[in-house]
């Protein structure tokens, strides 16, 4: 019985470099740096830009309600009595899930889609969220959970 080496070629070309990468989204650190309400507007807006390089923005309008507990969680404030997102926060601290990030998945005609990347000692859980609630309980960690947002709705904007 012959015994040889063999050299196995494992060289991946860069198309399908590509083609792998393209099969995973990228997803960039956010901040919301403010909520603001400017006259004439009828809406507010949360203002999110990128933590690194280049720095691009994401203007999301929303009503005043979420603009309100946003604001509230930004500033670290909370209402005499809880809030939904107060106690939806409250409600995960009691049975050990750990809010991890959330996720700006995509937009589709004007409206943004985001999920909530939950961590419990049952495992990893993502649920789909409305953006605005996922702002809010994401700031209202106890350590603010990360906003990020897909590569692929940063470019629609830029």
């Amino acid at each position: 019985m012959d015994m040889t080496d063999e050299n196995v070629s494992t060289e991946v070309s860069s198309d399908e470099l590509i083609a792998a990468a393209d099969e995973y989204e990228t997803y960039r650190v956010m901040n919301v740096v403010s909520v603001t309400y400017l006259l004439p507007d009828p809406h507010p807006e949360v203002n999110l830009q990128e933590a690194e390089a280049p720095f691009r923005s994401l203007g999301v309008t929303v009503a005043l309600a979420d603009a309100q507990a946003i604001a509230m969680a930004l500033e670290g404030r909370s209402n005499p009595r809880p809030s939904t997102h107060e106690l939806f926060v409250s409600t995960l601290q009691g049975v050990n899930v750990d809010v991890i990030a959330v996720r700006i998945v995509k937009q589709e005609q004007g409206v943004y889609y985001a999920e909530l990347d939950l961590m419990s000692p049952r495992g990893q859980v993502t649920i789909p969220c409305r953006l605005t609630d996922g702002l809010a309980i994401a700031l209202r960690q106890v350590v603010p959970a990360p906003v990020l947002c897909a590569e692929s709705v940063l470019k629609e904007h830029f």
